[in-house]
């Protein structure tokens, strides 16, 4: 981080001030070697102890702020920062990518479906955090993980969710939009966008009538199979969801972000086991993405 991205982060992150144990120390160089080892890939035990101190402390503290859920809230209250300034674009986009999950992170028993992992700002219980498949699945690639994203017109991530590969990306999307939290000075913190821009993979009737009944604007074209069901109805068939093709121009936003994502060779492939880790760096790179602004 940068000296000013730093000054920004600093006073968000927590202490412990008043508790039992040794006091937290050498924060940026801790935080610095997250991204490090996630920005390379490289194992935790790897880590250039010269510079970043023992990988065992960094790993700690990583684990330590995943559990706690600090990245979300780091994040929700960087994007509340940018959206008091009018910064934030809130006609998104959401679409999902798969990643191969490497052999060290699948050494864990997976059930067949499950939830996988979302934002821990809620303070859920500990031991609660960690979907049971830990959020690995079996996909034609083998055996995946997928990161859900939706993110802002200008492509910077608002909320994400970590899934088995093979999980349906429609049957994630609410999912992934109820994730969306940003705090405002009074009132409510906002957690619905205008407008949802996603390809055919989301066009359901639940998710269409899901952002109806939230007042979301929906942007996403029908399958071929979908218009030749609604023809062969007739009148019967309804009249067909509006779609504005010009804006649909502006869904590739989510396609850039996912580049970003991929740059990071900790996330373009696996090595967590445990899902909560793994989606806290994207939290984390998501907050770096939010502070070059």
């Amino acid at each position: 981080m940068t000296d000013e991205q730093w000054e920004r982060v600093e006073p968000l992150l927590p202490t412990n001030c008043g508790r039992r144990g040794r006091p937290f120390s050498n924060s940026r160089m801790i935080v610095n070697g997250i991204i490090y080892r996630y920005r390379t890939g490289i194992p935790w035990r790897d880590l250039p102890r010269e510079r970043y101190g023992p990988w065992q402390t960094v790993w700690k503290r990583h684990r330590s702020y995943a559990r706690r859920g600090v990245w979300d809230c780091v994040l929700s209250q960087v994007v509340a920062q940018a959206d008091s300034a009018g910064k934030v674009d809130w006609t998104v986009s959401i679409d999902a990518t798969i990643n191969r999950a490497h052999q060290h992170a699948t050494n864990t028993t997976r059930p067949d479906q499950d939830t996988g992992a979302s934002s821990n700002y809620k303070n859920s219980p500990l031991g609660e955090d960690e979907p049971a498949g830990h959020g690995i699945g079996r996909s034609r690639g083998g055996l995946t993980t997928k990161i859900h994203q939706v993110v802002d017109g200008n492509g910077r991530p608002l909320a994400m969710v970590v899934t088995g590969g093979q999980r349906n990306d429609g049957a994630i999307m609410q999912d992934t939009l109820k994730d969306i939290y940003v705090p405002r000075p009074t009132g409510r913190p906002r957690t619905t966008p205008d407008t949802v821009m996603a390809d055919r993979g989301y066009t359901s009737g639940v998710n269409r009538e899901y952002l109806r009944d939230h007042h979301v604007k929906a942007v996403i074209p029908q399958k071929k199979n979908e218009i030749a069901s609604q023809k062969k109805k007739g009148s019967k068939g309804g009249r067909p969801p509006a779609f504005d093709a010009e804006a649909y121009k502006g869904r590739n936003v989510v396609e850039r972000s996912f580049n970003s994502v991929k740059q990071w060779r900790g996330l373009a492939t696996r090595y967590d086991k445990l899902a909560v880790t793994y989606r806290s760096a994207t939290v984390l790179h998501a907050i770096l993405q939010w502070l070059q602004i």
